[in-house]
C-alpha cells in the first residue's frame, strides 16, 4: 500500500531527485509517496508492453519509450513527479535534454495496477497526467486480465478484455496490440 512520508517540508522536484530514490517513490504536491516493490508479473508485463511500443515507435521515429524508473515532472509549484510503469513521449514533445527528470507529461502512460492501489489515488494520478498533457493512459489489471483505456475526454476507464485489442489512436497511429497476446505471454513458459 502507498504511504506518505511526511517530512514537514515540501520538496521541489530537484530536491526529490537528489534523494537518490530507488525508483519506488513519487512526489505529489511536494510530499514523498512511498510505493511497494512491483511483483514479478507486474515487471514482466511492463517489459512486454515496452517491447511492443519500442518495436512500433522507433522504426517510425514517432518518439521514445521510457521505463518505470523514469521521472516525469508533471507540475511545478507544489511539485509533482510521477513514474509510470511504461511511458511514451512523442518526438514533437520530447525534451532536447533528457538528463534528470523529464519536464513533460508522457503522451501515453501505462500503469500496471497493484492489489493495494486505491481508486482515489489512481484517479488522482490520472488527473495529474492529463493536466500535464498526457493524451492516453492504459490501466492494466493483471488479476482481471483487463486493460482500462482512459483519455482526457473519457476520464473513467473503458475496460477491454483478452478478446479485444489496444489501439494507439492518434498517440501511436496504426498501433494495434491484441490484449490476449500480452496476457498469454505471461502465462506461457519461455521458448527453449
Amino acid at each position: 500500500m502507498a504511504t506518505i512520508a511526511r517530512t514537514g517540508k515540501l520538496l521541489t522536484a530537484e530536491e526529490f531527485m537528489a534523494l537518490g530514490d530507488d525508483g519506488h517513490a513519487e512526489l505529489v504536491d511536494g510530499e514523498v509517496i512511498m510505493t511497494s516493490l512491483a511483483a514479478g508479473d507486474h515487471g514482466e508485463f511492463s517489459v512486454l508492453m515496452s517491447t511492443r511500443l519500442v518495436a512500433w515507435a522507433y522504426p517510425r521515429r514517432l518518439g521514445r519509450v521510457f521505463d518505470g524508473q523514469t521521472a516525469f515532472v508533471l507540475r511545478r509549484g507544489a511539485d509533482t513527479v510521477r513514474s509510470p510503469d511504461v511511458a511514451f513521449v512523442s518526438t514533437a514533445r520530447l525534451p532536447a535534454v533528457r538528463r534528470g527528470a523529464l519536464e513533460v507529461g508522457p503522451d501515453l502512460a501505462v500503469e500496471v495496477l497493484s492489489p493495494s492501489d486505491r481508486l482515489r489515488a489512481v484517479l488522482r494520478k490520472l488527473q495529474d497526467y492529463f493536466a500535464a498533457g498526457t493524451r492516453l493512459v492504459w490501466l492494466v489489471d493483471l488479476e482481471a486480465r483487463e486493460i482500462g483505456v482512459v483519455t482526457p475526454e473519457r476520464p473513467m476507464p473503458h475496460w477491454l478484455g483478452t478478446a479485444d485489442a489496444l489501439d494507439g489512436a492518434d498517440v501511436l497511429p496504426g498501433l494495434t496490440i491484441p490484449i490476449g497476446e500480452l496476457f498469454g505471454a505471461l502465462d506461457s513458459p519461455p521458448a527453449e
